[in-house]
């Protein structure tokens, strides 16, 4: 492992205070001094000039999917050129840990948009474990780029326990023998470097393969269930994530209540799905947010809502986007997604267009996506000049309500039909609410999920595009430094891992950022080969990210992944500091 100098940077700590010019000094994977003057080294030093240029601790994304592929492309290439250097894996109750094959799979590739016929084949080669021990053992023979921090997804130790078929049996409740049992799953995770558990209240997400369109095992848990896997979590200081009903949010209070003291109980550190500016409900931020100040400063609860700071932009082929899974009659569509006559047939009939308008036009229901077609524009159609007009518009020309010619354009194209719109976070001139919000967390990127609907990986750059827009227009409403902190070391703290930091001692993940070459390219949409011959949706621009580092190694530079980046190892496995 080289000695590496990066010289005469503008250094961010990732703590909440000023930046400053400095030399950095690497040695044996850790930060061994920093310095204002400059530091003589030997001709054996790497040397990274860096005047003109950031120095930030590498980035930390708190929300992934990359569960799967890890597994056989354990890089993680996306997020690693974007200067993440720390993932988070077994969110919104999904863990490859203690299930079956196929139950994993079926658990994991609808709600997760991952193609079913490459996770099934990545799972059957290489799942050899059925628990956390076994799981590790594994991870460790795989050149991971990235730091790793792992959940014990709720849905992966239900199904377990109970097998996939009574724990999906709305009927049927965890035996006691049966909760033991998830405890100790729990237990012997937290034992291992676990940092909590994930949970999922969610009906929009559903099962793929033999249970089609179940909800997830978590969502059938009773109070008493999650009541003794959350104890376990509050007793050995760890964390909850948790997913609500996303319609409903009454779930939203039952995750402050687990964060919250009461008397002699202790606080329960917390995230929950998701903090958003929405444009179909923009009351609920400021809603949810006032609920959030009074559980945090009244109850003494440790809550943060996971925010995702840049614009929701949600891509879709025909009716495939789980936005419709939201009220019933899109819920229908997509449980018949796997029989297109019966489905086309039910597009067709004029009963179901016309509940379907109701839904459309109820715009009292909670909701998430706006349903809007006025603001929903086609990305791409047999017919090219289609591509960026609304469906109200085509509507229009064809003399057709919304609804009957989006249904009849599905009908006729299915998936040749493409699609794009904002749920959320559309307006960066709103953006100082959500940035300086004290109850939430950045995060929720869904990395390694959605591979052909979302873009998220390079989130920590695409903010600091935003925030820089704001200093230029006269509207600094939070310093660089503050959004530093907030992409790694308050993520670092939170979470209870150790990240986050450039200071001497710790461990090298550092990022060199370009900040001059940080323009609008950030925002752009891109296609990327991804595994099994399939693409999936990308924001890139390569001039930005000059070089990173994880654990003083070189993964990345000047626009290029070190030779060998992929083939050796660069990331570790980091446990909850409660173990230490």
């Amino acid at each position: 492992m080289s000695d590496i100098l990066i010289r005469g940077g503008r250094v961010f700590s990732g703590h909440d205070r000023p930046s400053r010019m400095a030399d950095v000094l690497v040695q044996q994977g850790r930060v061994t001094a920093i310095s204002e003057r400059a530091i003589e080294v030997g001709p054996d030093t790497k040397v990274v000039e860096a005047a003109g240029k950031w120095v930030v601790p590498g980035f930390i994304d708190n929300h992934t999917h990359y569960d799967g592929e890890v597994l056989v492309a354990p890089s993680l290439s996306e997020s690693v050129r974007h200067g993440v250097t720390t993932v988070m894996l077994g969110s919104c109750s999904l863990s490859f840990i203690y299930s079956n094959v196929e139950d994993c799979c079926d658990m994991f590739t609808r709600v997760e948009a991952f193609p079913r016929d490459v996770l099934l084949p990545i799972l059957h080669d290489q799942k050899r474990w059925n628990d956390t021990r076994g799981w590790l053992d594994h991870m460790h023979t795989l050149p991971v780029g990235p730091n790793y921090v792992s959940f014990l997804g709720h849905s992966d130790i239900r199904a377990r326990a109970m097998g996939i078929d009574r724990s999906l049996d709305p009927k049927q409740s965890a035996t006691p023998a049966e909760i033991q049992q998830m405890v100790g799953y729990l237990e012997e995770s937290m034992d291992a470097g676990f940092i909590g558990i994930s949970m999922q209240h969610n009906p929009w997400d559903k099962m793929d393969g033999r249970h089609w369109s179940k909800l997830l095992p978590a969502a059938y848990a009773n109070r008493r269930e999650r009541g003794a896997l959350t104890a376990v979590a509050r007793r050995r200081d760890g964390h909850l994530q948790g997913v609500p009903n996303l319609v409903s949010r009454v779930a939203a209070l039952w995750y402050m209540t687990q964060s919250s003291a009461f008397f002699w109980r202790k606080r329960l550190r917390t995230s929950m799905v998701a903090m958003m500016d929405l444009k179909g409900d923009p009351y609920i931020l400021s809603l949810l947010s006032a609920i959030a100040t009074f559980f945090n400063k009244v109850l003494r609860a440790d809550f943060r809502m996971q925010a995702l700071p840049v614009p929701f932009t949600v891509y879709a082929k025909g009716m495939d986007l789980v936005i419709f899974e939201e009220f019933p009659t899109g819920q229908l569509a997509r449980h018949l997604a796997r029989d297109r006559q019966q489905r086309d047939a039910t597009l067709k009939d004029p009963k179901y267009r016309q509940q379907f308008k109701r839904h459309y036009a109820n715009r009292l229901a909670p909701k998430i996506w706006q349903k809007d077609f006025g603001d929903a524009f086609v990305t791409d159609a047999p017919d090219k000049s289609w591509i960026g007009k609304s469906f109200l518009e085509i509507a229009r020309q064809r003399n057709q309500h919304p609804v009957d010619a989006f249904l009849d354009i599905v009908v006729d194209m299915d998936s040749q039909i493409e699609w794009k719109t904002t749920i959320g976070n559309h307006d960066p001139l709103r953006y100082k609410k959500l940035y300086t919000n004290p109850n939430a967390i950045f995060g929720f990127a869904d990395s390694g999920a959605h591979i052909d609907n979302l873009a998220l990986y390079n989130f920590p750059l695409r903010s600091i595009k935003y925030l820089k827009d704001a200093h230029e227009r006269g509207d600094p409403f939070m310093s660089y430094e503050k959004l530093i902190w907030r992409l790694t070391k308050e993520n670092a703290d939170f979470f209870h891992i150790d990240a986050g930091v450039i200071q001497e001692g710790s461990r090298a993940d550092i990022v060199v950022i370009d900040f001059d070459r940080l323009d609008d390219s950030v925002h752009e949409y891109h296609y990327a080969d991804f595994l099994g011959g399939t693409q999936r949706l990308v924001n890139r621009n390569d001039e930005v990210v000059k070089l990173v580092m994880i654990g003083g190694r070189i993964a990345w530079e000047d626009g290029a992944f070190a030779q060998q980046f992929g083939s050796q190892r660069y990331g570790c496995f980091l446990k909850g500091k409660h173990l230490y």
